[in-house]
């Protein structure tokens, strides 16, 4: 019974806080938040009691806001700005799809005033084809006019984001699809890849083939394409290039380190004996033994082979247009073959099993350098991809 009562206060203070919420989003004039707030809780009961001052408040919030948005309307229309054509016809969108959502919940029963709730709906809709209208002809006209006059590829975006709107809100306007295509193609950037090799070794032909692979950096963005070999007649706007600038690799190297070890190890029992020289034995009766240790020793010799690869190199951005850098990263990669073997002299149980490990190996060939500069190339993409998500041509 207590919990019963514990859940139905914590209920009611959520109920209180939530109308006061409401309330006070109403009376800051932030009536969608409170119309909003009371659709919510009235689409989960509106029979229930608590919900009775949501009612209310949507009623009185629907009203405000119906008349405000209507007085902001005619305000807008009186100014005669083609400009505020995208505003009125958003206003009558929200005007009507409001009542949309309030309509399935209808009727909805005030009981402490014995009557209906009372929204006064209205068909908005010859309002609102002739706002998009008025809206798409704006659109249109604006779109065209930038595409006619353009200057520069921002105008071209402009236009194609215009039709793109205009195609969400009012689909198949006049050739307003192939106006779109137009726009988009003449504000992409094109950007040329190159690939130069400064060194005095081969890159090796996969490695040149991966990083030149773009696919796995997806480049392309929006407003940006890259080539990696050249379209006949397409202008590029951009060049990135790719320069490797210095490659070093080390001689092959095997190091040695000794290491001297011994240990104590079990080395049978013998039995305990008394003073007169019988063995000892235990409560059970059966004879006492101790261990015997002895001691063993064992060199160890560990190789490391050891070849290490570094290429260094730096990424260009070249306006083609204006024959002008415009930014430059290094690029850097390093890879380092090592690998560890062993033999040993002596006893090997003195040794630790780690270094006993190191004894079931043996000698491998050394990687070509061919082979190291294609392992430093793996890190050599990741760098690559780290700075063609910081390169922006916007």
């Amino acid at each position: 019974m207590k919990k019963f009562l514990l859940f139905c206060f914590i209920g009611l203070l959520f109920s209180c806080s939530g109308v006061k919420k409401t309330q006070e989003a109403l009376n800051s004039g932030n009536y969608m938040s409170a119309i909003n707030k009371a659709i919510i809780n009235i689409a989960q009961n509106k029979t229930k009691k608590s919900n009775q001052t949501y009612i209310v408040l949507l009623e009185e919030g629907y009203r405000k806001n119906t008349e405000r948005e209507l007085q902001n309307i005619k305000f807008l229309k009186k100014e005669d700005n083609p400009a505020n054509f995208e505003e009125i016809f958003n206003t009558y969108a929200r005007l009507k799809s409001i009542q949309e959502r309030i309509r399935p919940l209808l009727p909805l029963y005030i009981q402490d005033e014995n009557r209906t709730a009372q929204f006064n709906f209205k068909n908005y809709d010859d309002e609102l084809i002739a706002a998009k209208l008025n809206l798409s002809e704006f659109l249109y006209n604006k779109a065209v006019t930038l595409l006619e006059n353009a200057n520069y590829k921002a105008d071209y975006r402009t236009a194609y984001s215009d039709l793109n709107y205009l195609e969400e809100i009012n689909p198949n306007f006049k050739d307003a699809i192939a106006k779109r295509e137009e726009a988009y193609r003449k504000g992409l950037d094109f950007v040329i890849v190159e690939m130069t090799n400064n060194t005095d070794m081969v890159i090796p032909k996969r490695l040149e083939d991966e990083l030149l692979n773009l696919n796995t950096y997806g480049l392309n963005t929006h407003w940006t394409e890259y080539h990696t070999n050249r379209i006949q007649n397409q202008i590029y706007d951009y060049q990135m290039e790719v320069s490797f600038q210095d490659i070093y690799i080390t001689p092959e190297q095997i190091s040695e380190k000794q290491i001297s070890k011994e240990k104590q190890i079990k080395d049978g029992y013998t039995f305990v004996e008394d003073k007169n020289g019988n063995v000892v034995s235990d409560s059970l009766g059966n004879s006492i033994k101790i261990d015997k240790f002895k001691t063993v020793k064992c060199d160890f010799y560990q190789f490391t082979q050891f070849k290490s690869a570094q290429v260094t190199g730096v990424v260009n951005f070249i306006d083609l247009k204006k024959q002008q850098k415009i930014n430059q990263y290094p690029l850097s990669s390093q890879f380092i073959f090592e690998h560890s073997y062993a033999n040993y002299n002596g006893d090997k149980r003195a040794l630790e099993n780690d270094l006993v490990t190191l004894l079931q190996l043996a000698r491998v060939p050394f990687p070509s350098n061919e082979q190291m500069v294609y392992d430093a190339g793996e890190d050599l993409k990741n760098n690559l991809k780290s700075i063609l998500s910081k390169q922006s041509f916007d």
